[in-house]
């Protein structure tokens, strides 16, 4: 059996961009994680050490989407590396990164980058 913890629409406010209108004014993002886990301890016991704490998740995405970079593959990257460093229990992870409204040329609603290594997505 696979269990896998979803954690949806983390909504951001950040600075990322090559332009430097996106350095100054910022824009919206939202990060979407997907961990391949084992919580079936967690679910038998109903303990938080058995299982991936979504609040130190979501803390690791706020603080590396706090810091500047010009691509999101690179914040993508460093969350991914990070939580993978970090935190136990994590078999396979998948980070999403979507940049809303981004400021190209057409009408796009947004972009987005995935970095995987989950293979049940």
């Amino acid at each position: 059996m696979k269990q896998v913890i979803e954690v949806n629409g983390i909504q951001l406010y950040a600075h990322h961009g090559c332009l430097k209108e996106e350095e100054l004014i910022g824009g919206h993002y939202m990060v979407d994680l997907a961990l391949l886990t084992d919580f079936s301890k967690a679910a038998e016991n109903d303990d938080l050490i058995d299982t991936v704490d979504y609040v130190e998740l979501n803390q690791i995405v706020k603080e590396e989407m706090a810091i500047r970079s010009k691509l999101i593959e690179h914040v993508g990257q460093r969350i991914h590396l990070r939580i993978r460093k970090e935190l136990k229990g994590i078999l396979q992870l998948r980070v999403k990164i979507t940049k809303l409204t981004p400021p190209i040329n057409g009408d796009v609603k947004n972009v987005a980058i995935v970095i995987s290594d989950l293979d049940v997505y």
